[in-house]
Formats: C-alpha cells, structure tokens, sequence
C-alpha cells in the first residue's frame, strides 16, 4: 500500500511543485506586463511574443495566467498557514486539557462551522471590502476548525500511548510532550489536512474573484479571468478556456496529492 502510494504521489507532486516554481518564478520569466493593457491587439489570437492571445483590454494572456498563479497560490498558502498555527495549537491545547480546554478551544471554533462556507466568506467580504488581505484572513477563519478537529482527535489518540507515558515519566514538561513528543507524531494527518486547506482555497478565492469579491483589478487573478473572458466568449472562446484549463489542472493535481499523502501517511493503511 506504501509502495502503490508512493507511486500515485510522482505525477500530481511534480504537477503541483511545477505551478509552484513557476508561480514563484513569475518575475525572472520573460514575460508582458500582466496589466499593461494593448488597446490596438484587444481580443488578438497567440501570436508573436503573446503565445495565448490578447484579452478583452489587450493584456497579455500567457502573463496574466502565471502571475495569477502566484495570487491564488500566494493567498491559500499563507490563509492555509495561519489556520495550521491557530488550530493546531487549539487542538493539542484542547486535547490535551480534556473537558475544559476542549470548550474554550475546539468546541468554541467550531461554531464556524454552522455557518456554509461560501455564504460566510461572501458576508465577511462584503463587510470588509475585496482584497488579498480580506482573503487570507476569510480563509484561514473558514479552515481553522478543520485544523483544530483533526488535531484534537490526533491527540486524544496518542495522548495515552506509552511513548508518551515514557517521556511523561522523564519529568518533561506539558509544552514538551506537546510540542517535542505529540505533534511529531501526528504530523501526517495535519499535513494531509494542510494540502487539503490549500486546494480548497484556491477554488473558495477563484469563485469569490469571479463574483467581484476577491482580489482587485487589474491585478492578475484566474477567477478575475474567467470572469471577464465570459462576456467575450463568443468572439474569442480561448479566454475562457486557459483560466479554467490552468485552475481544473491545479484543483486535480491538488486532490491527487492529498489522496497519495494520505495513503503514505495513514498508518491503518500501512499496516495492509
């Protein structure tokens, strides 16, 4: 099962760790500027020096694809990062204190989850106004519970395992057993939970870009894209086809991933 894992984890990982090199290499790629609109070549098939063609203000296609990479990319890493430390740290506190840390901790986070997650990033969006900002900190309240549940089961299921007890008995302390004993142990699920946060991002910060919610024009954004190649579709369909081509593969390869770190992960799997 081990084996069959790492063998899934080859072609979506290099997919993934590929978008990510070249959305961090978007400023040393020989590219337009993704805002530098071509008033003259507006709607224009690829052609030389614009390999995907011109959109509806005459920006260069092929620019605006990579640097909106490194938007959507940018904003579900560091809101996936901020709910990670918040939520892992609720959890190991909650799991650790039983019944009183788990009220003031996981118990009270997940009154977010009654509320759908869409509707709660468009409300909270709406309040605060668009923006990269707005979107880390709608996501990372959005994933937070998911990180401080799954933290909180880790730990109630190891908390009592004798490595625990053994180092317990060394006289360490609870910040040590937490932090130095517990969380190396539970790594795998939280890192699964990580990949899962991120991919959900991208799809929650495209949809709300697309809805005029997200990141602000003219900054480069693939729901910004879709957005816009929509009123143009019929004159020039390939507008419309790149961002959601470019986002479909990302979502895929995303998903791909989570499903062969969880097989590498998981040890009721291993033991097959």
């Amino acid at each position: 099962m081990r084996r069959r894992g790492l063998a899934k984890l080859i072609l979506p990982g290099g997919c993934v760790a590929l978008i990510v090199l070249v959305a961090l290499a978007a400023p040393l790629l020989p590219l337009s500027d993704p805002i530098r609109q071509d008033v003259a070549n507006r709607l224009a098939g690829p052609m030389a020096g614009s390999w995907l063609g011109r959109d509806e203000f005459g920006r260069d296609v092929l620019a605006r694809l990579v640097w909106g990479a490194r938007t959507s990319l940018s904003v579900a890493l560091v809101s996936a990062l901020f709910a990670g430390l918040v939520g892992i740290t609720l959890g190991l506190i909650g799991g650790w204190a039983r019944s009183w840390g788990a009220f003031l901790t996981v118990r009270s986070v997940e009154i977010i989850m009654c509320f759908p997650p869409v509707l709660l990033a468009l409300l909270v969006v709406t309040l605060l106004g668009p923006g990269a900002a707005t979107l880390i900190l709608v996501l990372s309240v959005l994933y937070l519970p998911g990180f401080a549940r799954v933290t909180y089961a880790e730990v109630l299921a190891v908390k009592g395992r004798d490595y625990v007890e053994a180092t317990r008995a060394l006289g360490a302390s609870s910040a040590h057993l937490l932090f130095r004993t517990v969380l190396p142990n539970i790594a795998g699920p939280l890192l699964v939970q990580f990949s899962l946060a991120v991919a959900a991002a991208v799809v929650i910060e495209s949809g709300l870009s697309f809805l005029g919610l997200g990141v602000v024009p003219p900054a480069p954004s693939w729901g910004l894209m879709i957005r816009g190649a929509r009123s143009t579709m019929e004159q020039a369909p390939l507008l419309l086809l790149w961002p959601c081509a470019v986002l479909t593969l990302t979502i895929l390869a995303m998903n791909l991933l989570c499903d062969a770190l969880r097989d590498i992960l998981d040890p009721r799997a291993a033991e097959h």
